[in-house]
């Protein structure tokens, strides 16, 4: 006789969540100037110059109303949270 089987039935299963999904690295080219300002904007806003970028692509695509409703979040900045067991 077998023992019953320890996984969830898919009625009982959690949602299931899409996996996370690596960042996507884009190479861009700026004029020199343009990224002078755009990093002096940046510090002053406490953000790295490719968070500022980020940060106003997403502007301009929710402005545009073009921000995908399955966009995640904004990564958050500073160092990531500890994980249990970790000193």
């Amino acid at each position: 006789m077998t023992e019953p089987s320890e996984t969830p039935e898919p009625s009982q299963a959690s949602p299931r969540r899409r996996p996370q999904q690596q960042r996507k690295q884009v190479l861009l080219r700026l004029d020199p100037a343009v990224y002078e300002s755009l990093a002096r904007w940046a510090s002053d806003e406490l953000r790295s110059a490719n968070a500022q970028i980020e940060f106003l692509l997403r502007k301009a695509l929710k402005d545009a109303g073009r921000l995908p409703g399955d966009a995640g979040p904004m990564p958050r900045r500073g160092r990531p949270p500890r994980t249990p067991g970790q000193q």
